[in-house]
């Protein structure tokens, strides 16, 4: 049952491997609660569920993560209802807590260059680090697109690179002239490594020629983020919401934005609409008569 719940969330669902990881995880967890009370978890009524949420939520404090939670409760009951293992959903009536809206961290242009330059080109990774951050920064990649990246999806003659994202949905984003430069001084270096056969199709290795981890791209980020000295909180993602900022700011319609960014709604990628207000502020700040005075 628990394998053909992996094919199901991978194939049917099309869920991306993450989440299939966390939401198997999550159920670990209600199979060990059920173990615990002497409960079936594939029978388990909603009065076990909201004890065994409760239970957790004590001491998950994120809301994000209490939301991925039930939905791995809900995920699994539909499963089993989908394959009639049983009648009736118990999960159905457990409530998601609502997710506050926080604004996304965003560098300045000038944050942006200092990371750039703190980039030591002299040393092993160097080209390879500075090509990572202008597909970040310059495509609005996030960091699985940019780990998974291949050699074959990528078209610098015509400009553009083929980007698998969440659910193995693909899309095509364009590579600024920036990005192809720096990108073309990685790929002479990487000629000089010893890359291993798993590796050989991937845009991306780490010094010992192998896949090139998340973890790995986190740390990149935050030492250039040390070195530039920038206090705020930064991570690959503070650079996929800096990419699509500056294009809001300087005139990129939101439809736009939303493809380059892979969101399927619109709704998410409203979230960047929250800098016209601070432009609108900024304008009544600088133009409006009585504050000049």
């Amino acid at each position: 049952m628990l394998r053909e719940y992996h094919g199901y969330l991978r194939l049917e669902r099309n869920y991306s491997p993450n989440t299939v990881e966390a939401y198997e995880m999550d159920l670990d967890k209600l199979r060990a609660y059920a173990d615990e009370h002497q409960l079936d978890f594939v029978h388990m009524a909603f009065e076990d569920l909201e004890a065994f949420v409760f239970e957790q939520f004590k001491t998950v404090k994120s809301e994000a993560t209490q939301a991925r939670i039930l939905a791995g409760v809900h995920a699994w009951y539909k499963f089993l209802l989908y394959k009639d293992y049983i009648e009736q959903d118990p999960s159905e009536l457990l409530e998601s807590p609502k997710k506050s809206k926080h604004l996304p961290t965003v560098l300045s242009l000038d944050e942006v260059n200092a990371m750039m330059a703190a980039i030591d080109l002299s040393s092993n990774e160097g080209h390879r680090n500075r090509a990572i951050m202008e597909m970040l920064y310059g495509s609005g990649l996030r960091v699985s697109e940019l780990v998974n990246l291949k050699l074959s999806r990528i078209y610098l003659d015509e400009h553009y690179m083929l980007i698998e994202g969440k659910g193995s949905k693909q899309r095509l984003v364009p590579v600024s002239p920036v990005a192809e430069e720096w990108f073309g001084y990685w790929l002479q270096e990487r000629s000089t490594w010893q890359i291993k056969p798993e590796a050989r199709d991937l845009a991306f290795v780490n010094r010992y020629g192998r896949p090139l981890t998340r973890a790995m791209v986190f740390t990149i980020v935050r030492r250039l983020c040390e070195a530039a000295g920038i206090t705020k909180t930064v991570s690959p993602h503070t650079l996929r919401h800096s990419f699509a900022t500056h294009l809001l700011q300087n005139g990129a319609d939101l439809r736009v934005i939303q493809q380059l960014l892979g969101h399927e709604d619109l709704a998410t990628t409203e979230i960047y609409t929250h800098l016209d207000v601070q432009d609108l502020r900024q304008a009544i700040l600088q133009c409006h008569p009585a504050n000049k005075s």
